[in-house]
């Protein structure tokens, strides 16, 4: 039997091209938090429901695992970079914004090692390219001498960093991380996601 609405009755509206951005987003922000709690290799219908989406629009947007990493690691970049532009950003401005990303996505931390692993040489490349332009953001605020003004001194140091960050909780992993920038006597300011 087929229902007619009353007529005091409104039908949500069809926002087009606004909820496709809007589901859009809430999808790379669901990956990141499921992500950071199970792992890369998380179910994808995980990440729709999060998102308050169906499966279908999941696959609208990303056809594949890999795209969806690859969103989740673009925004992430493009934090760092839009931290490193601020006018008077020092690198521990910098170093606070990425480390807000290590501790909230496991999929930045991938990002930070794909390159180095096996595996498809198109998702290497790419992650080297992401990888590079954490580089360049971070790079571009180290003073003149710091310690980690060597050639290969400062994405090692951000690895060696990515490496502690575990643990149950964000909170933990934080912790983890600020204890690593520690020990390496680097300067971190506060954590937080970058907020234009």
């Amino acid at each position: 039997m087929m229902q007619h609405p009353v007529p005091d009755e409104r039908r949500p509206a069809n926002d087009g091209p606004k909820a496709a951005a809007r589901n859009r987003a809430a999808l790379v922000n669901a990956a990141r938090e499921i992500y950071a709690a199970y792992g890369l290799d998380a179910p994808l219908s995980a990440i729709a429901r999060r998102a308050g989406v169906g499966q279908g629009v999941l696959y609208r947007h990303f056809p594949d695992r890999v795209a969806l990493a690859g969103a989740v690691l673009e925004e992430n970049v493009r934090q760092v970079e839009q931290a490193a532009a601020v006018d008077n950003a020092t690198l521990a401005d910098v170093l606070g914004v990425m480390t807000w990303h290590l501790t909230e996505s496991a999929a930045f931390i991938g990002l930070l090692h794909a390159h180095e692993s096996g595996g498809p040489s198109d998702i290497r490349a790419h992650a080297l390219a992401l990888s590079e332009r954490v580089e360049r953001g971070l790079r571009g605020h180290l003073p003149d001498g710091h310690r980690l003004g060597a050639a290969n001194d400062l994405m090692l140091a951000v690895a060696m960093v990515s490496g502690a960050v575990t643990g149950p909780t964000r909170a933990d992993r934080e912790c983890r991380a600020l204890a690593a920038w520690r020990l390496l006597g680097v300067e971190v300011g506060p954590v937080r996601p970058f907020d234009s």
